[in-house]
């Protein structure tokens, strides 16, 4: 049998962690604040919104909420940005994506003080990932590091294979692999026998965005998986893009979907919020 890599369980222990600095910060007098904007009413975007006030309630963060209408203009929402920048007393600012179509992302992402990007997406905080200055790291590729480390699964001189190229998951992923000493191949939908490439890998990382796609025949024996997708099957079951029954039993430790890498995402942004203080 695998070992399950429990996303819940060392997503709570980080979350006590953050929790314990937090207490600490307060004592000497410096709160921490988490800005969270959400234009329109999306209802993934709503329960994940509300998933982050719940975790700043717990860990001790402030959190400010700002949920604008749909028709809410990309100039109002730059100018809202540019407030929170200049406010000293909030420490991160979250854009809760996707935006509607009428709004330009980047604009937003480059809109955010690098100093406050808690999510990791602007370009100077993907720079500085990328040649290993001090920033900050999206949150979903960090807490998978997190998830292996914590799970004793050693990532130098090992052979790791991400199947996604995006650049919230596939490229930090590639880049934080990397500087774990990981031997790294970034693959994609444009990759020749990607089961040949897949195979090799002794830890694989899936964030490809079809459900069950990945089945054994693209496992090496005793791998490592690591599923980054969510989707609702046909009969409205939450599954990833690995077929879990299928590949489980070849592998040595899998995350399941879900409990696996999602709870990760929000404590590493509560991570990140403390981190901000460092980085002001």
């Amino acid at each position: 049998m695998p070992q399950i890599i429990d996303g819940k369980q060392i997503s709570a222990q980080i979350k006590d962690e953050v929790k314990e600095k937090v207490a600490s910060l307060k004592e000497q007098g410096t709160t921490v604040c988490l800005a969270v904007i959400q234009v329109g009413a999306d209802p993934a975007s709503s329960v994940y919104v509300g998933n982050k006030k719940k975790a700043c309630a717990y860990v001790g963060i402030e959190s400010l909420s700002y949920e604008l209408p749909e028709q809410t203009s990309q100039e109002e929402l730059l100018s809202l940005i540019d407030e929170l920048n200049n406010k000293p007393e909030v420490n991160g600012i979250l854009v809760q994506l996707p935006l509607p179509s009428h709004i330009d992302e980047d604009a937003v992402i480059q809109a955010i003080d690098p100093k406050k990007d808690v999510d990791g997406f602007h370009p100077q905080s993907v720079g500085a990932l990328c040649i290993g200055q001090p920033g900050f790291v999206s949150c979903t590729p960090a807490g998978i590091i997190e998830l292996l480390k914590r799970s004793g699964v050693e990532i130098a001189g090992k052979e790791c294979v991400v199947i996604g190229r995006s650049n919230i998951v596939g490229k930090p992923m590639a880049i934080l692999l990397l500087r774990e000493n990981g031997t790294v191949t970034v693959t994609h939908s444009k990759t020749r026998d990607l089961k040949e490439v897949t195979r090799r890998a002794d830890i694989l990382v899936v964030a490809i965005g079809k459900p069950k796609m990945i089945t054994r025949d693209y496992v090496k024996e005793g791998a490592v998986v690591i599923d980054v997708g969510i989707h609702r099957n046909e009969n409205n079951k939450l599954c990833g893009d690995v077929d879990y029954e299928d590949v489980a039993p070849v592998c040595s430790a899998i995350t399941p979907v879900p409990g696996g890498v999602g709870p990760m995402t929000i404590a590493m942004l509560m991570y990140n919020c403390v981190r901000s203080i460092e980085l002001q």
